[in-house]
């Protein structure tokens, strides 16, 4: 197992101090990135005074991709399954 890496990440003016494994850095990096990204972005989009509505708004978003995602990967699996069941029938037919 690889040795803990001490990183510190900045989101929304604050500095965060973490612990991690180092396989995790990279990932961590890219969120951090994008929450600054996205946090300007609504800045610039709505008037926001205070940084803990903008950082709602910011986990609100994510939140909603990470569900989006689940339910798309839900719906193509059910066609695809449902496909796979027509093509067993039409096999089952042609074998009989």
């Amino acid at each position: 197992m690889a040795e803990p890496l001490k990183i510190k990440l900045s989101v929304a003016d604050r500095v965060y101090p973490l612990t991690i494994n180092p396989s995790q850095e990279e990932g961590l990096r890219l969120a951090s990135k994008k929450i600054e990204e996205m946090i300007k972005k609504f800045e610039k989009s709505y008037a926001v005074r205070d940084k803990q509505d903008v950082l709602a708004m910011c986990a609100l978003q994510f939140a909603a991709q990470v569900e989006q995602k689940q339910i798309d990967t839900t719906s193509v699996t059910q066609e695809t399954e449902e496909k796979l069941k027509t093509l067993n029938r039409l096999l089952q037919e042609q074998l009989s």
